[in-house]
């Protein structure tokens, strides 16, 4: 094989046989990539045409990330072995400017955008319009304007960031990419923070830029997205490639890629339970919260709903709905100006002014985000775990190191964290296997009501089960269970009552026995309040 290129020596170049327009865009030929102790990639081969969307599936930890970032130069090469064929010749990317030179452009999960600047400042930031080494703001909004034309976004593109919403900062991702004059696009679960409405609108760009010659690589866990868009599909398990499907040939059978992915058939989704229902214990009546900065809009509107013993409560509802708000005030108040409402517990009125209190009353609040607010990151597993109950191992106010590492050693077997020892980084983790972190610090303060939000938001489909099973057993302990889920058939396969959000205001309470999807949605696009299910 020819001498590799590095990219700054290879910007622009094109075989001039032609062979490479022919051929595939891209080849990863036999990479294997290893951190002390793990053996991330395996011999991975994958190949991917061109102008078409390559989806690419896995559990948490079996090495799609890992292989995206030996792609994109985040592992430079030298760290890793094996080939990477680019529009027919070999790189050797050092860096993601590197790789962004010729044409590939990663956008990560974790969306890399600054909030206080405004969306051309992000579309052009590090490859700012210049005239004579002056920024030409005149022409980069110009340009901003276009290429948010191009992704079907009609916005001032003066907006501050931090003032849109989650879809339409995945859509400033891509314009951002499509400044860079991007030939092969990734994009790491792109979906994964999204509603139903803005999913469908980003697959719907996906299938324009596909139709206009860009080649897409997905990495998504909702295999109904990926049976509905992948034109290819590779399947990674333990950091190996176990299958390369066409789907134009062979179809996209979700069935055979979860089997790819988990090696073992799964008949069901979710986990068989049979719930035990006890009596009433957790109740908020007229729960009323103001946002925290817009005085007089009201996030929580004289919200009512009841918890029972060993009963797994869902709540619907669509993005921006209040559902999250709900929940942070709740737990401590860590969320807007409580204005009115109370809460019982047992029968008896409690307040709950902070965290510490929440916690000494046996509530445990698993967030939406995991990164900003479940985990610090520079945390060892075994330090994250304790660090929410650290009370349970400090007799006479000292840490009990043998009974901390003991501890963290238990829930890391009882959770299946993929990690060598307790002493592991969390921020070394998949997001699976972080969220499995975050699940067992909570677990460990052994709560009497766990109120987890999206807690599968962005894990594969072996590792959901894993966590309904979870969830299933809290209740089996007689627990209670407040879900909270932006993917109704979740709600639907694990919940026993559902209660839906729209505007701040719970509109309605249904058995999940007797909801569908239908139902659901329309009491979460609906103000009518229906009374509570008993």
């Amino acid at each position: 094989m020819s001498e590799p290129m590095v990219a700054s020596e290879s910007v622009g170049c094109r075989p001039t046989n032609g062979s490479a327009d022919a051929g595939p865009i891209l080849q990863m030929l036999h990479i294997t990539k290893q951190f002390p102790g793990v053996k991330a990639l395996d011999d991975v081969t994958m190949t991917v045409q061109r102008g078409v969307i390559h989806a690419i599936c896995g559990e948490n930890g079996a090495g799609k990330s890992t292989l995206m970032k030996v792609l994109s130069g985040v592992w430079a090469h030298g760290t890793y072995e094996g080939d990477i064929i680019f529009d027919g010749q070999e790189m050797a990317f050092h860096s993601i400017r590197e790789s962004e030179e010729v044409g590939i452009v990663i956008i990560h999960q974790e969306l890399a955008l600054i909030p206080e600047l405004s969306v051309t400042e992000n579309i052009f930031l590090g490859n700012e319009v210049t005239n004579h080494g002056v920024i030409d703001w005149e022409e980069a909004r110009r340009r901003a304007l276009d290429l948010m034309a191009r992704v079907g976004l009609d916005i001032d593109p003066d907006t501050a960031i931090k003032n849109l919403g989650v879809g339409q900062q995945q859509l400033i991702e891509i314009a951002k990419a499509l400044s860079k004059n991007v030939r092969l696009l990734i994009l790491d679960e792109p979906t994964s923070a999204l509603n139903e409405d803005d999913s469908a609108n980003l697959l719907d760009i996906l299938r324009g830029l596909r139709a206009k010659g860009l080649t897409c690589i997905m990495i998504s866990h909702k295999l109904n997205e990926i049976s509905a868009i992948a034109d290819s599909i590779t399947v990674i398990r333990d950091g190996k490639t176990v299958e390369s499907i066409d789907v134009a040939r062979e179809g996209a059978d979700e069935n055979r890629i979860i089997r790819a992915m988990v090696g073992r058939p799964m008949d069901s989704r979710f986990p068989d339970h049979q719930p035990h229902i006890g009596e009433t214990f957790f109740e908020v009546k007229n729960w009323t919260v103001e946002h925290p900065q817009i005085p007089g809009r009201l996030v929580c509107k004289h919200s009512d709903f009841f918890v029972r013993k060993g009963e797994i409560v869902g709540f619907a509802g669509v993005m921006g709905a209040g559902r999250t708000e709900l929940a942070r005030s709740i737990f401590g108040r860590t969320y807007g100006i409580w204005r009115d409402g109370q809460i019982y517990l047992n029968g008896e009125p409690v307040t709950i002014p902070n965290v510490s209190s929440a916690i000494n009353h046996g509530i445990a609040y698993v967030p939406e985000d995991r990164k900003m607010l479940g985990l610090n990151l520079l945390d060892t597993i075994a330090d994250t775990i304790v660090s929410a109950g650290i009370k349970r191992i400090s007799p006479r106010g000292v840490i009990d190191l043998h009974a901390e590492r003991a501890a963290a050693e238990e829930y890391r077997k009882e959770m299946r964290i993929k990690a060598g020892n307790i002493e592991v980084v969390v921020s070394t983790l998949s997001g699976g296997n972080q969220q499995k972190v975050v699940l067992a610090k909570w677990m460990f303060t052994q709560p009497v009501l766990a109120i987890l939000d999206e807690p599968t938001r962005g894990i594969d489909v072996g590792a959901k089960y894993e966590i309904y099973t979870l969830i299933a057993n809290l209740a089996d302990e007689g627990k209670g269970v407040i879900m909270i889920s932006s993917e109704l058939p979740e709600l639907l396969g694990v919940c026993d009552r559902i209660y839906t959000v729209f505007e701040g205001r719970i509109t309605g309470c249904v058995k999940a026995s007797e909801a569908t999807q239908e139902s659901l949605m329309r009491q979460m696009t609906d103000t009518a309040t229906t009374a509570p299910v008993a």
